[in-house]
């Protein structure tokens, strides 16, 4: 493996815990090259399941933080001027497509339209990438994988996939993981106890429940870790709550109310 290649390996094991049959459905998806779609709230743990499963797979994960402004020349690359004249640049997705690393697009929807046509190549039988500015066909690595990701509680008919791009991917969907297990999480992420643990996860589970009624998102599980990671470090649990889940979340002064009277409840 090259040193290129060596540095997007991750390096130890991130901590992640199962909710279902997550883990083997991707292993079996890897194994048949099917490529993977997740979908899911933000800050529900898909990112994280794509680096434990990067991990365990032992392989490298090349992650593209995908957003409206970015051009297929920034995923598939470009020429660049030098001292001696003009050399190639692989992008992103065509790095791990030519070196067998894992590519993840995260948030996928925050991309034109006309950008993610590109992946079209790689996700049917072909399995190539068409480098059109550099005349190269780039046939993938058999060991490349593409993984996307998107919230589909953010789509609008102007931000959506294709149902073009869609078919082409097995799903996963994800969620909020059940209590026992989301206070789990909490505690051995952000260090607290699981009885403070179960009070934050309890105080979500309100906010999840006004989610359309006047809150675009409910807490997520990464906002209870924050939330989690100030009380241990001594933050009174009102205010580490009003920080991390509250005023991140709503301006609107009834929305606050609403839920500072959520976190009154427990703490």
């Amino acid at each position: 493996m090259t040193d290129d290649l060596q540095q997007y390996l991750v390096p130890q094991e991130p901590y992640y815990r199962a909710v279902d049959d997550e883990v083997s459905l991707f292993e079996a998806a890897y194994a048949a090259k099917m490529p993977v779609m997740l979908k899911g709230p933000t800050g529900c743990g898909k990112t994280r399941f794509v680096e434990y499963m990067a991990w365990k797979l032992g392989k490298p994960l090349v992650t593209v933080a995908c957003n409206e402004d970015m051009t297929a020349s920034d995923l598939v690359g470009r020429y660049l001027l030098d001292a001696d004249g003009t050399r190639w640049q692989d992008g992103p997705l065509t790095f791990a497509a030519r070196h067998g690393a894992i590519c993840y697009l995260d948030e996928i929807v925050e991309a034109r339209q006309d950008t993610t046509v590109v992946i079209h190549p790689l996700t049917d039988n072909r399995r190539v990438l068409p480098l059109e500015k550099k005349g190269e066909l780039l046939r993938a690595h058999e060991d490349f994988h593409l993984v996307i990701s998107y919230n589909p509680g953010y789509q609008s008919l102007m931000k959506d996939l294709k149902q073009s791009t869609k078919q082409r991917f097995g799903a996963l969907d994800f969620s909020y993981p059940k209590h026992g297990v989301e206070v789990e999480i909490v505690a051995h992420e952000a260090g607290v106890d699981s009885a403070a643990a179960d009070k934050l996860v309890s105080i979500a589970e309100r906010a999840r429940n006004l989610k359309g009624h006047g809150l675009d998102e409910g807490i997520s599980t990464r906002m209870l870790i924050h939330a989690g990671s100030l009380m241990a470090r001594g933050i009174a649990a009102p205010a580490a709550c009003e920080m991390a889940l509250v005023s991140p979340i709503t301006d609107d002064p009834d929305m606050r109310d609403a839920l500072d009277a959520a976190v009154g409840t427990y703490f």
